[in-house]
């Protein structure tokens, strides 16, 4: 389960935020997020909804069961969710 700790680093790094940050936000110690990112220490079941909640994310892509980043888009304009389905298409055609 070493991917665990690879992705939780790396989305709390793309939302800017330090493990005290994040371990505030989600009502745990920051030796928590500490031992999550060394994977030296899981969460329990509770933490990791928590995780994947503050995250928008699923369990299996957390866990690594999964590649596939669930993207909510319930909370966005019709508009909003074109403009990032355009921009999802061009990055797939720079990736053929």
């Amino acid at each position: 389960m070493e991917i665990f700790g690879l992705r939780l680093k790396t989305l709390r790094l793309a939302k800017s935020l330090t493990q005290k940050q994040l371990a505030e936000k989600l009502d745990i110690g920051k030796g928590a997020i500490s031992a999550y990112e060394q994977n030296t220490m899981y969460p329990s079941i509770d933490v990791l909804i928590k995780i994947c909640q503050f995250f928008n994310v699923s369990a299996d892509f957390l866990l690594g069961l999964s590649e596939t980043k669930d993207i909510k888009i319930s909370h966005l304009t019709d508009e909003q969710v074109e403009i990032i389905l355009k921009i999802i298409n061009q990055f797939e055609q720079i990736s053929t």
